[in-house]
């Protein structure tokens, strides 16, 4: 963790502490330390993945800072590359688990890169830190299939400070074969040890708003924290009243920027069906206005409602899959910003895919840039930082986005204006 004193007083008393025995009480005062010190200050993020044989990739190792725009053309990885961290947060949610998280993918030969040779196994390594010490937490887990195409964990490990706290198979799944269809992180009785790990996963929130589901959520029944927005209404009903009010009433006064007319925003339940709707005032040459429900919402209104929600709901990683969609060009640029602001009053990872120059304008560093470029290899994911084409490009007075389209363009882009000769 470094030096001890770069944790004050309870890292220091940490430091100490570790070299007592036995790694029981050492875990144990170790949460009860981080739980101290983290609670408010420093919230965890992932600050590092490497992957393999997962999807468009073969071979993936980067850092990742708080903030990280994923950007390449397309069928390149990008959502393949955010579904990663959503596969983690199966892995741990409730009535869900390893199985159920590969199955969602249509199963482990979905899964594998088709540019795997060698070795087919599939690796997914993490590292989970803070601002202070960015390699706290590591898990490691690798998969594969059985003879009868059902999936088997190959390895499973969990390290915390340089220290194994797991390492699987062992002997009781060497005993039990069966055991290695379920990994320690989802079973509560196995990861109390590292219960801080899973509870970060569990945190992780993927949104990618659906416009015509929340105006139709009849669609999406029985759904619940629906990432393309079906439940999206009753997630702000289930919301304690007091807090519910409070955001929808900063959300009206950030909508203003891209909806001038609205002037605020309330939910009402319908009296017949007890269904959940979002109401909008809007300034009209009526004294009191006029009111319009979710159903009237333009789709860009629609979807900066939904990312403005969702970057105020929860303190773990947010998942954002093309933000700008439907956005105003002048209202893109200063989506980064926001984000920003946010992340100084909550400390919250946000990862988010993106097409649009706006997004990488003033204020977005060379090392939150993480390129895919495909290849007959496979996907090869790169920070713009590391890249001396791009630093001589940005030295020489680009902008980002100029800086690195290069790397992103289609080749032959242009040859789609000729369909239809």
């Amino acid at each position: 963790m470094g030096h001890p004193a770069s944790r004050g007083w309870v890292g220091f008393y940490v430091w100490v502490i570790r070299r007592m025995g036995p790694l029981g009480s050492r875990l144990w005062l170790y949460h009860l330390a981080m739980a101290i010190e983290r609670s408010s200050s420093r919230p965890l993020r992932f600050t590092n993945v490497v992957i393999n044989n997962w999807r468009n990739f073969t071979s993936v190792n980067t850092p990742l800072n708080r903030r990280a725009f994923i950007i390449g053309p397309n069928a390149s990885g990008k959502s393949n590359f955010l579904d990663i961290f959503r596969f983690l947060h199966d892995l741990v949610a409730v009535g869900r688990g390893f199985e159920q998280a590969i199955a969602d993918r249509g199963g482990v030969s979905n899964l594998r890169s088709l540019a795997a040779r060698r070795y087919s196994d599939i690796s997914i390594k993490v590292r989970i830190g803070d601002e202070v010490d960015p390699n706290i937490w590591e898990y490691h887990l690798v998969f594969n299939q059985d003879n009868n195409q059902r999936p088997t964990i190959k390895r499973e490990t969990v390290v915390l400070d340089g220290a194994e706290v797991i390492s699987r198979p062992n002997e009781g799944d060497r005993t039990d074969p069966e055991r290695l269809s379920q990994t320690y992180l989802q079973q509560v009785n196995a990861n109390k040890d590292f219960r801080e790990v899973a509870d970060f996963f569990n945190s992780i929130r993927y949104l990618h708003v659906v416009p015509q589901l929340i105006r139709e959520p009849d669609r999406s029944v029985g759904k619940r924290d629906d990432p393309y927005g079906g439940d999206f209404l009753e997630q702000v009903a289930r919301t304690q009243e007091r807090i519910q009010v409070s955001r929808l009433r900063r959300i009206a006064d950030a909508l203003k920027v891209a909806v001038p007319q609205l002037e605020s925003l309330e939910l009402k339940r319908d009296e017949v069906r007890g269904t959940p709707h979002l109401r909008g005032r809007y300034k009209h040459w009526r004294s009191k206005g006029a009111w319009q429900t979710e159903d009237q919402f333009s789709d860009g209104t629609l979807r900066l409602l939904g990312l403005l929600w969702a970057t105020l709901d929860g303190q773990g990683p947010l998942l954002l899959e093309e933000p700008e969609l439907s956005l105003h060009s002048e209202v893109i640029r200063f989506l980064p910003q926001m984000f920003s602001r946010i992340q100084r009053q909550s400390g919250r990872q946000i990862l988010a895919s993106t097409h649009s120059s706006f997004m990488l304008g003033e204020g977005v560093g060379m090392n939150e840039v993480l390129l895919l470029e495909p290849s007959e290899e496979g996907t090869k994911a790169e920070l713009a930082g590391n890249l001396k084409q791009v630093r001589m490009l940005l030295e020489g007075g680009l902008g980002l986005y100029d800086a690195v389209l290069p790397y992103t363009r289609p080749e032959s882009a242009q040859q789609i204006s000729l369909f239809g000769e």
